[in-house]
């Protein structure tokens, strides 16, 4: 796994909705807003997968 300049461990398999870049990132990548990503992560959870599936079923 991969760290962060801090040192800190980074999990490329979950979107921190609290990141704006993550949320920027994911809105681009799925064609949506980043209010709905951020709705996505909140009602899905942060696993990549699970934002995108939840972005998908709407």
């Amino acid at each position: 796994m991969a760290t962060t300049s801090k040192g800190r461990a980074q999990d490329r398999a979950k979107v921190a909705g609290g990141q704006d870049h993550e949320v920027r990132y994911e809105a681009k990548k799925e064609g949506v807003s980043k209010d709905r990503v951020k709705k996505a992560v909140k009602s899905a959870g942060n696993s990549r997968k699970k934002v995108e599936a939840e972005i998908g079923r709407h």
